[in-house]
């Protein structure tokens, strides 16, 4: 009965009654219209062709485009208003102020000269052009004397993390999409209540949208009763708004400024395989000292401040300040973000650039690929250019509707060339990207609708970086566990699979 009762009044449930009520709200209003049907038809059907002018003429992507349009002529009464509710993407009045106010703190941390891009430029120009967009659109410099470690596993990086939290001895940042009460994260707990008991400044950023299922409501309020300085992003509400589409998708982690984390391994247990969820998790990430630990550092400060509406002085936690022995190395590296709320999709360009760049080859690895044309287009002109381009995908799925959508795309591409494989073990979760021996990237950013164009995320780019060989070496230990997808797998599948898959890929941009 204990258990019943939580189920019923868990705040998910409450939520989605009271999202319902809305729902059942607009369809009685379209009751009480009824005896003046033609009238209300009509006002629908103008408002619903001044939507869609509205959206051919956005700036938005045109699949997304065209996904909201083909719902509208489905839906011609209730469509137009669907989209202004759920599909644009805006941020209101308050809410640009307090990002105006964030941004000029960020641009502040710029350095006024850029002589390591100066460097690269007369190394490698096609190099220095992919790291020039990317300082110039997300606001993050390129670095040198920074020390980088591929991890290829969910269990590496929470040894690594675990041994160096343990050694913090002034502060810790932590900002994550999915938090867990289990092995991994009890863990990490522990050693966030003895470090506060030290006096190490701790703070916390978790999405709640992410953590809905996984955490008590309101548990920022007993991290903070443990000294532990907690907060939501982007609170869910039980209105129907398009503001719940934007969430913080990062994995990041610093440590008195010159220690840092990212890639795709959230702080849950079964990215640590301490129990089988969807056959073995396979995940990557990367462990940075040095320099270039200072983007991932206003990265996090930069949400921070936005989600408290403040503007603190960022400098106290450069990397130099408490780094004891510098770190020398030749290596180039820049940990970028990616921010919906500016229409500048610098995630997919990151891997658009990768691709149109390549020479030899592109290993990817991705949980979901579910695409635009531009990037069919990008890799299947890579393929038939000579390029060997392999992508792994996961064998088991973690939701089946978007897993038929990634399988919708294999004959496209396998049909130019692109090699696919899919992981037999399990679920693959890793975004990586390694080209030529010489560029690699470790993210949070997935080859899908909603992580290139609606999360806030971020990655590391990285040239000439040992660990890029390190990044290699894994992508090839993964393709002999992994089954390569021909051809002839993508043409016997069921004309009814096929046709489910193609309804599913059309409203893919909406998933």
């Amino acid at each position: 009965m204990k258990k019943f009762f939580h189920l019923v009044f868990h705040r998910v449930v409450i939520f989605v009654f009271l999202m319902l009520v809305q729902l059942v709200f607009l369809l009685g209003m379209m009751i009480f219209f009824n005896d003046y049907y033609a009238y209300f038809y009509a006002i629908c059907t103008l408002a619903s062709l001044a939507v869609v002018l509205w959206i051919v003429n956005n700036k938005s992507n045109p699949g997304y485009k065209i996904a909201w349009i083909i719902l509208i002529l489905l839906l011609p009464i209730f469509g137009a208003l669907f989209y202004l509710l759920f599909g644009v993407n805006y941020l209101s009045r308050r809410k640009r102020k307090k990002m105006e106010v964030v941004t000029r703190q960020v641009l502040r941390t710029f350095p006024e000269d850029t002589p390591v891009l100066e460097k690269l430029s007369s190394e490698s120009r096609t190099a220095a052009k992919q790291t020039c967009y990317i300082e110039k659109s997300a606001w993050c410099p390129l670095w040198q004397n920074t020390k980088a470690e591929y991890l290829p596993s969910g269990e590496d990086k929470f040894a690594r993390m675990l041994e160096e939290l343990k050694r913090a001895e002034h502060y810790i940042f932590l900002e994550y999409f999915i938090i867990e009460e289990g092995i991994m994260w009890n863990s990490i707990l522990q050693v966030l209540e003895e470090k506060v008991k030290q006096g190490v400044e701790v703070r916390l950023i978790y999405d709640d949208m992410g953590c809905m299922f996984t955490l008590p409501y309101q548990y920022d309020k007993k991290l903070r009763e443990k000294g532990i300085d907690a907060c939501v992003f982007n609170p869910f509400t039980p209105v129907l708004s398009s503001s719940f589409n934007n969430r913080d998708h990062r994995k990041i982690c610093v440590i008195d400024g010159y220690i840092g984390f990212n890639g795709g391994i959230n702080l849950a247990d079964e990215y640590i395989n301490a129990y089988e969820k969807h056959g073995h998790w396979k995940d990557t990430a990367v462990v940075l000292e040095g320099d270039a630990v200072w983007n991932l550092t206003v990265m996090f400060l930069s949400i921070w401040d936005y989600i408290h509406g403040t503007a603190e002085d960022y400098e106290k936690y450069r990397p130099a300040v408490y780094q004891k022995t510098p770190v020398h190395c030749d290596g180039y590296i820049q940990p970028y973000m990616d921010n919906p709320l500016d229409n500048e999709p610098v995630g997919e360009n990151v891997y658009f650039n990768l691709i149109n760049n390549a020479k030899d080859y592109v290993y990817i690895t991705t949980p979901y690929l579910i695409i635009d044309n531009e990037m069919v287009t990008a890799l299947s002109t890579a393929a038939k250019s000579g390029i060997d381009v392999r992508i792994i995908t996961p064998h088991v799925p973690d939701k089946w509707y978007v897993h038929a959508v990634t399988r919708a795309y294999y004959e496209v591409l396998v049909e130019s060339g692109v090699k696919i494989y899919e992981y037999i073990p399990g679920f693959i979760h890793a975004k990586t990207f390694v080209v030529d021996d010489v560029y690699g990237v470790v993210g949070t950013i997935n080859l899908d609708y909603r992580s290139l164009y609606l999360h806030f995320e971020c990655g590391t780019w990285m040239y000439r970086m040992d660990c890029v060989k390190q990044m290699k070496e894994d992508f090839l230990k993964t393709l002999e566990v992994s089954r390569q997808i021909t051809l002839e797998d993508c043409r016997k599948v069921k004309w009814y699979r096929k046709l489910g898959r193609s309804i599913l890929r059309v409203f893919a941009p909406l998933m």
